[in-house]
């Protein structure tokens, strides 16, 4: 899934933690951006109601940075810090 976002220009929305530590701590392949949902939805349409809510406002993009959405704040890394080679 990695390689495919980044190949394809693909960002990556998940609840799913273990793509930091593939990311920053394994060095995986950069992928063309991460979302992480950092809770637990109370109904299947909250986080892309969540997401688009924040799409509408002015914020840095998700493409290049792993960006964590929780209730009531968003935390964004850049991916491009890491500084390697493909």
């Amino acid at each position: 899934i990695l390689k495919r976002s980044h190949v394809e220009d693909l960002i990556i929305l998940t609840f799913d933690r273990d793509y930091g530590e593939l990311i920053y701590r394994h060095r995986a392949s950069l992928p063309a951006g991460v979302v992480y949902f950092r809770f637990a939805p109370a109904t299947p349409s909250e986080p892309g109601e969540i997401l688009l809510n924040i799409l509408a406002q002015e914020i840095p993009s998700l493409s290049g940075r792993f960006t964590i959405i929780e209730r009531g704040r968003i935390r964004q890394r850049a991916l491009y810090i890491l500084n390697r080679r493909e």
